[in-house]
């Protein structure tokens, strides 16, 4: 990490963001600068083609460089894709002390034993976060160093990924002539950066709605209790008015930026949009509207589902925190409220000094600020999980 700021690249589907924050002295993070390529070699969130996406990440840098007037060595960057899913395991220890005081290496011993259980060939755990611990049979808190007892067992959720992808991420990278400082799930990154301790504390779910993938992570008492990524996002409603339409995808994302909303439109009024190669391009605002509206009913009911499985559709005080390029639809928390059937608020950085209001931009300040600050402790200081163990588990795939 330098000591003059941590830099993160957020690696998506149509662009690569890159940004450099850093910890003022009086505790506040600072957004130093941030810039943005068109993406390359990435299919909905994952890194298909490592050499093109190479070449988009050293642009990016280069440019972030010349703007930050400092050298770029190390990122932490995101892992993303539908391939990412997560899993609960359990693990059981002996207390290894005599007098059966549990220790920090107890602890580190039944989270470790906790990551051992069978995957899917080419599967990896990205990360595990401890979700309760057990001291001969008694549920306790997090805090079990020093308690008595002869057998510990922990609960953990373990998120995992695809090797090959991660490879192909990591590739990508080392490929731009940049060392990876960490590696974090995409449905993870923006949290650091927009939910508060009481949202996480109280029961919250971040849907972060990216160009080709829709990203969710679900927090109830402080702690990460699931993810899941849907392999559609804010992309697919930009095909969706191409095909409508008749028009290319580029003139559609721009009629979309325009013109598009997820308010009830009324009347039939006519618009006209000019583009250089489609020409001249008429349609109904309602007609837009409604196939906006298609496409967001479907990734808000893969989301109803989805918290169906875990029990918590309707049953998140907080309600639901919206970021990424997806969020910029206007009336799309509206939207969301009735269709989630729960509370529904734009994201917004916290803690961070920014004049970036974008939402697409929220991800990459989220994994810069996980590093710096300590939004995340679950996360950064797991007994026994460090950056160094992270990265030994994405570089075992390439040792024979």
């Amino acid at each position: 990490m330098s000591a003059q700021g941590v830099i993160a690249l957020d690696i998506g589907t149509h662009t690569i963001k890159m940004g450099v924050l850093k910890r003022r002295e009086g505790g506040e993070i600072e957004v130093l600068g941030l810039v943005q390529e068109p993406s390359s070699g990435v299919r909905k969130g994952s890194v298909v083609n490592p050499e093109e996406t190479a070449q988009k990440v050293l642009s990016a840098k280069q440019r972030l460089e010349n703007l930050s007037s400092q050298k770029i060595r190390q990122v932490v960057v995101n892992v993303g894709g539908s391939h990412i899913f997560s899993t609960t395991s359990h693990g059981i220890v002996a207390v290894s002390r005599a007098d059966g005081q549990i220790s920090q290496e107890d602890v580190e011993r039944v989270v470790d034993a906790a990551q051992v259980f069978p995957l899917k060939s080419n599967n990896e755990v990205l990360e595990t976060f401890p979700q309760k611990f057990i001291v001969d049979g008694e549920n306790t808190t997090k805090e079990v160093v020093g308690m008595k007892g002869m057998r510990l067992e922990a609960d953990v959720l373990a998120v995992c990924g695809f090797s090959p992808y991660l490879r192909n991420l990591t590739e990508a990278v080392l490929g731009a002539d940049v060392e990876i400082l960490d590696i974090v799930p995409s449905p993870l990154m923006g949290a650091s950066s927009v939910l508060t301790s009481r949202q996480k504390e109280l029961g919250v779910v971040l849907i972060d709605l990216g160009a080709g993938t829709t990203n969710l992570a679900v927090f109830e008492e402080g702690e990460l209790i699931h993810t899941a990524v849907f392999p559609v996002g804010s992309g697919n409603v930009t095909n969706d008015i191409a095909i409508g339409l008749r028009t290319e995808p580029e003139t559609a994302e721009r009629i979309k930026m325009e013109f598009g909303s997820l308010g009830s439109s009324k009347g039939k009024r006519k618009e006209k949009f000019e583009s250089r190669d489609s020409g001249v391009v008429s349609f109904s605002v309602k007609a837009l509207s409604k196939i906006i509206e298609m496409r967001m009913r479907e990734i808000f009911q893969l989301v109803n589902k989805e918290l169906k499985t875990i029990g918590k559709q309707g049953q998140l005080p907080s309600g639901v925190v919206l970021i990424g390029g997806g969020a910029k639809l206007p009336s799309i928390a509206e939207f969301a409220k009735k269709e989630l059937k729960l509370p529904v608020k734009l994201g917004a950085p916290h803690e961070i000094i920014t004049f970036e209001t974008d939402p697409a931009f929220f991800g990459v300040m989220g994994l810069a600020s996980r590093i710096l600050g300590e939004a995340e402790p679950v996360q950064m200081s797991l007994p026994g999980i460090s950056v160094a163990q992270k990265l030994k588990r994405v570089f075992r795939v390439f040792i024979p």
